[in-house]
Formats: structure tokens, sequence, C-alpha cells
């Protein structure tokens, strides 16, 4: 049994009820939910989460919310792993047997079928413990700079100073959509960020964070853009 778990719990600051609020005409949420829908992966999509209003949205979308989250794993600190091994857990208390489970965050609203197919499939063919989206930077990291406390530039990288950038080595950095993982990396607590994961390499058209106002927007200009494509 695979399921899909969306975090969504209520106290978002930055963003008053982010999880459910209208984006491009939809609750944010909807589209995770339909991605994972879509991608024909999923025996049960959940949402887990601490809000009435939340789990009542996500139930008229089509996600089921088997348990409300409990209060000490629905803080601004609790982690991606730790909510989902508390749902593997509720559903194994119960009886079914739970092969992978794929964490879905709430805003994720360029989330596509496709990259939720290719994750699964790159870590069902490996002895990885997890495959989760990455995207590129679209500079070299090993040209960063940092300003000084008198507003001077210094390099982090002195040594790469001179280096032509198509000669420096890629980087990557979590794309904040989905973490696959096998049932037992979750409920082992496995590190997510190790040797252990496969990185899953997104279009940089279809990542974008959104913690401010201004990522909102930006998101959405993406969205409309895509959806023209």
């Amino acid at each position: 049994m695979k399921i899909a778990v969306i975090p969504a719990r209520g106290g978002s600051k930055r963003i008053p009820r982010k999880n459910i609020r209208p984006f491009c005409g939809r609750p944010i949420i909807s589209y995770s939910i339909d991605a994972a829908r879509q991608s024909g992966l999923f025996d049960e999509i959940i949402v887990s989460t601490d809000d009435e209003e939340i789990a009542a949205v996500s139930r008229q979308l089509g996600a089921a919310t088997p348990f409300v989250r409990p209060r000490e794993i629905a803080d601004d600190f609790t982690g991606t792993n730790a909510v989902v091994k508390h749902a593997v857990t509720w559903f194994r208390e119960r009886g079914n047997e739970i092969s992978h489970a794929c964490c879905i965050y709430a805003t994720a609203p360029l989330i596509q079928p496709r990259h939720l197919r290719e994750g699964y499939e790159a870590l069902a063919r490996s002895d990885a413990a997890f495959a989760f989206s990455v995207t590129s930077y679209a500079f070299p990291i090993q040209r960063a700079v940092r300003i000084t406390t008198s507003g001077r530039v210094d390099a982090f990288y002195p040594e790469h100073r001179l280096t032509r950038s198509q000669d420096l080595e890629p980087a990557y950095h979590d794309a904040g959509q989905f973490y696959w993982g096998t049932a037992a990396a979750f409920c082992d607590d496995v590190p997510l960020f190790s040797e252990r994961s496969i990185g899953i390499v997104l279009p940089r058209k279809y990542v974008q964070d959104i913690d401010t106002r201004e990522d909102w927007e930006q998101a959405e200009y993406m969205f409309r853009a895509i959806s023209r494509d």
C-alpha cells in the first residue's frame, strides 16, 4: 500500500490560512491533492492537519482526513519525517501494510504528476531510503559573496573568484515539493538529507518556495505561464 501524506497545519503566521488560501482561483492545497490523484500511484491520499476548516476543505477536494494531527507534532518545529511517520504508524496500527509513503507539501501548486511518478520509479528500482525533488541553483554557489558589516563585498570561496562559471560543479537545493520514502525509512527516523537519498531534478520553472506574499505572487505568475505552455 502506498500513501500520500499532505501536511497542512492551521498555524501559518507569515501568510495566514496559507494552506487553503485561494491560488489562481482555487485553494492552494487542491493542486497537491489533484497531482497525487492524477499520478495514479496512491491507495490513500490523506491530509494531516490539526485544523477543522482545512480538514473540511480537503475532504471536499477528495482527500481523506482520518485523524486529527496531535498537538505535539503540529508546531513550527516539527519536520516532514515526524508527520509522515505518524501517518504510517496510524495506518499500520489498523492493519494496513504500508510499503511507501510520499510527503507532498500543501503549498506546491507547480507540482506535476509525472514528477511524482519519476520519484517513485527512481526509489523503487534502487536501494535508497528516499527520493525527493531538487532543482539547480540559477547561479554557481562557488561565486557567492557576502556583504560585510562595513558594506563591502567578500567572496565566500575566494579560490573561485576567477574560475569560469562553466567550469564550476552544478549545485542543487531542495525544491520543496515531494519526499518519497520507504515506510521503514520514515519509521526508523532515517535522515532525509543524506547519502541514502536520491535527488529528482526538476526544471527551475516548476519550483517556487512560498513563504511570503511576494513568493505567492511570483508563483501565480509562474503558474499562469506554465498553463499557457
